[in-house]
């Protein structure tokens, strides 16, 4: 169960993550990072990172090794920002759920044209008997 505490330090993190990167970083690997979601643990010692990046799967390692190297400047950071006691540390994963939300989108659209097509013909959708 996540608490109060939790959530609200875990929006901390995902506000100054965010900003840093949009307007401190200086690699140009990191630009067009989204900071998509920060879980931490109920220790507030752990903070995972999810965040998306449109381009290839080239680009996107090159920015998973960006955000590594960069990983104890950016814990400073945010550790000063959110006034906490003990910084969390920061693990950065790639957030694939708009990908996966995308290739569903196109496998419901091409039902959708395969029952219209059908529709049209006067024959069942696959699947069904007349």
């Amino acid at each position: 169960m996540t608490t109060r505490r939790q959530l609200r330090v875990a929006e901390l993190i995902h506000r100054e993550l965010s900003t840093l990167l949009l307007f401190e970083a200086r690699d140009p690997r990191l630009a067009g990072i989204t900071i998509t979601e920060v879980d931490i643990t109920p220790d507030l010692l752990i903070a995972h990172v999810y965040f998306t990046l449109p381009g290839t799967d080239e680009e996107k390692d090159a920015a998973m090794a960006a955000l590594e190297r960069a990983k104890g400047y950016l814990r400073t950071q945010v550790a000063g920002r959110i006034q906490q006691r003990l910084a969390p540390e920061l693990f950065f994963r790639l957030d694939r759920s708009g990908e996966q939300g995308e290739r569903i989108d196109r496998i419901l659209d091409r039902l959708k044209e395969q029952s219209l097509g059908a529709a049209k013909d006067g024959s069942p959708p696959d699947g069904e008997t007349g």
